[in-house]
């Protein structure tokens, strides 16, 4: 885990915050989203400090959707803030698509 700063900005006033926030070794996320999804077994709660889900595979499509299935996903983190997120789109049995949002991550300080 790695403390780093973040720029959190404010809607109403446009404000920016820099704040210090902790984020999780992105490997050290992948080893614990792999076993949720050996498991198959949604899930939903806090990991590494920060709220997290997994959604087992489902046989049925999305909505509006050429996909034949909705496929397995995890997620971390809060978005505007800093968020991470696993895939299975090819299939359960296929290596995930990951998708990082550290945008908010001060660029000096971004070290993941």
């Amino acid at each position: 885990m790695k403390t780093v700063k973040a720029q959190i900005r404010t809607n109403d006033t446009g404000y920016t915050s820099i704040v210090p926030v902790v984020i999780p070794e992105l490997d050290e996320v992948r080893t614990f989203a792999a076993k949720l999804h050996t498991k198959g077994v949604f899930w939903q709660g806090e990991a590494f400090g920060w709220p997290a889900e997994y959604n087992p595979e489902s046989s049925t499509p999305p909505l509006d959707s050429k996909m034949a299935f909705t496929p397995a996903d995890f997620c971390i983190g809060e978005n505007g803030i800093w968020f991470f997120s696993l895939m299975w789109e090819y299939g359960k049995d296929e290596k995930p698509v990951e998708f990082l949002d550290d945008r908010n991550i001060v660029a000096r300080f971004r070290k993941l």
